[in-house]
């Protein structure tokens, strides 16, 4: 290990939005101000901002007219761009070490261009399955056509979204991804190499100690966008099978907004919604829960989970995705191979009281365990491991081929 650690210019795709990319941006921040690292922060919010921190330096970018959303809490604005000479004459004084960004978002694109001017070292870590979003909506937009033609639309728009993709994240010189089977596909497609960087969560946030629901019907909830690409459609389906097999005493509680919202209100009997909630009434929702059912097929990791897990709440997931990765079958959750499997895991808890209380207490053990400090200590070790065999191959110590 150095005695200096890299010197991090981080570009996220988000910073004050509520999702997994955000909640991971701050915490890297707060990690390098607390071990009083230096760090550049260039993100996009309301308003221009520059301020310092400690160690930390942080820039915001306000997005223009350009802009247009991506979806209801991320936009993307192509002028943003235009901030080049601006932002690398900030980047340059920093003299970082590396500049990371996490995707092909308007700010990623801006720190992959203000790296390949300055010849700082690019690192960038994927975070959103963006393929399969374009697969799911071109789906959907197609829904009117035979469902033949329909699939085919879908996974060609899926197919090839990914080689898009992967041609972006052949620019980097190192690559960060959540679970084994991304690090895997990315250093297949890329030939680059990719380290794993998971998540952890704020136990004190997400706490068993928030619930104050002491009775009534058995809770099970969803929390997350009500989008096409998060399967919440399955939410439906999982209430009916519940009462196929006999079950009536429970409520599906919906934390989250989005465009599926009215169809899921429309189609279901026994579900109530909150609306997207935030700090503690989110830790609330959470610790008020019995069960966490989370149907998405496309996340990467799904930090929810996690937060599931922290406040003593057993999760359950399908086998796609990244949410099985943070489930210990049997022990924190289940892991459902069929949509059948979810109803079923979720009446075996109702009617099980002692197997529920075990699980909760194994679901807070295993959040307790994860830590943010390892996850980016485990960083910097790879960045430091890529700049010092960048270094030996410039010397001509050693060959390129063997790093």
């Amino acid at each position: 290990m150095t005695t200096a650690r890299a010197r991090v210019a981080l570009f996220p795709d988000a910073y004050h939005e509520m999702d997994g990319v955000a909640g991971t941006s701050r915490h890297f921040e707060a990690f390098a101000r607390n071990r009083q690292l230096p760090f550049l922060v260039v993100h996009a919010g309301a308003e221009n901002q520059k301020s310092t921190d400690g160690s930390v330096t942080r820039v915001q970018l306000r997005r223009g007219w350009s802009q247009f959303p991506l979806d209801r809490s991320h936009n993307f604005d192509p002028a943003l761009v235009a901030r080049y000479r601006e932002i690398a004459s900030v980047v340059d004084k920093f003299k970082p070490d590396v500049i990371h960004i996490t995707g092909p978002s308007d700010i990623g694109i801006l720190g992959a261009l203000v790296a390949h001017k300055l010849r700082v070292p690019l690192a960038a870590s994927w975070q959103t399955n963006l393929h399969e979003y374009a697969g799911l909506r071109s789906a959907a937009a197609t829904s009117l056509l035979p469902k033949r033609w329909n699939s085919k639309i879908g996974e060609s728009a899926e197919r090839w979204s990914f080689h898009a993709v992967a041609r972006f994240y052949k620019i980097p010189r190192l690559l960060f991804a959540p679970n084994q089977e991304i690090i895997e596909r990315m250093e297949r497609a890329t030939g680059k190499p990719c380290f794993l960087m998971s998540h952890s969560v704020d136990t004190a946030a997400f706490d068993p100690a928030f619930r104050d629901r002491l009775v009534g019907p058995f809770q099970i909830g969803y929390v997350g966008r009500l989008t096409t690409e998060k399967n919440v459609r399955f939410l439906a389906h999982f209430e009916q099978d519940l009462i196929n097999i006999g079950e009536n005493n429970f409520r599906i509680v919906i934390v989250g907004d989005g465009a599926e919202r009215a169809w899921l209100q429309k189609n279901m009997r026994h579900a109530d919604f909150t609306g997207a909630l935030r700090g503690r009434e989110l830790a609330r929702a959470f610790a008020n829960m019995d069960a966490l059912v989370f149907p998405s097929e496309t996340e990467t990791f799904g930090l929810v989970v996690l937060e599931a897990l922290a406040s003593g709440v057993p999760a359950i997931v399908g086998t796609r995705g990244g949410p099985k990765f943070s489930v210990q079958h049997g022990r924190t959750g289940f892991v459902c191979e069929g949509s059948c499997d979810f109803a079923g895991y979720a009446a075996m808890l109702m009617n099980g009281p002692e197997i529920l209380s075990k699980i909760r207490i194994a679901a807070r053990e295993y959040a307790l365990s994860t830590s943010w400090e390892k996850i980016f200590e485990g960083m910097y070790e790879a960045y430091e491991h890529c700049l010092h065999a960048e270094n030996m191959v410039s010397r001509g110590v050693l060959d390129i081929a063997t790093t």
